[in-house]
């Protein structure tokens, strides 16, 4: 049960520091003066952040995944597993080769997304980063109500994308 907690428990702190660190970093834009086209731009930013990262993103594909990838741990815990499980979890390394090389992909995108997104001036940089709090946000709770279908429902039926055994 250990690796399964460290897993979700890592996941979640990895997330959850985002969006503290974001969180502060928008919070800095309400300190501006911001025009009507500034709050336009946070209000349909925010939207399509809830959208194309909190639903489709997390809820569809991260969430699911990772808590089948937790509750696989749970049952099938290694030394390397349990010691790097949020690693584990969010799918770096024992997992589908295609799943893998997305999932490195996706880390080097947000990577330099994060370094563009940090020369933006305010308020427009925590305009972008609000949007990126609500989409982390949703994140974080539909990774938590994943992880307990993981645990509690038998019709639980994400896959952890474990690869094929090699012969």
């Amino acid at each position: 049960m250990f690796a399964a907690a460290w897993g979700l428990g890592g996941t979640l702190a990895i997330l959850g520091w985002a969006v503290y660190r974001l969180g502060l970093i928008g919070l800095e834009t309400f300190s501006h003066p911001l025009s009507w086209y500034h709050w336009l731009a946070l209000l349909v930013w925010v939207a399509f952040m809830a959208h194309s990262e909190g639903y489709k993103g997390f809820q569809r594909g991260f969430s699911p995944r990772v808590a089948a990838r937790i509750a696989f741990l749970h049952q099938h815990p290694t030394l390397l597993r349990t010691l790097l499980a949020p690693l584990f979890c969010m799918g770096f390394f024992d997992i589908e080769r295609r799943r893998q090389i997305v999932t490195f992909c996706l880390t080097l995108g947000i990577i330099v997304l994060v370094q563009l997104v940090s020369m933006l001036t305010q308020p427009w940089r925590g305009i972008v980063d609000i949007g990126v709090v609500v989409g982390l946000a949703w994140g974080i709770v539909s990774l938590a109500i994943f992880t307990l279908q993981a645990f509690t429902d038998d019709s639980f039926a994400h896959s952890p994308q474990m690869p094929a055994p090699r012969q």
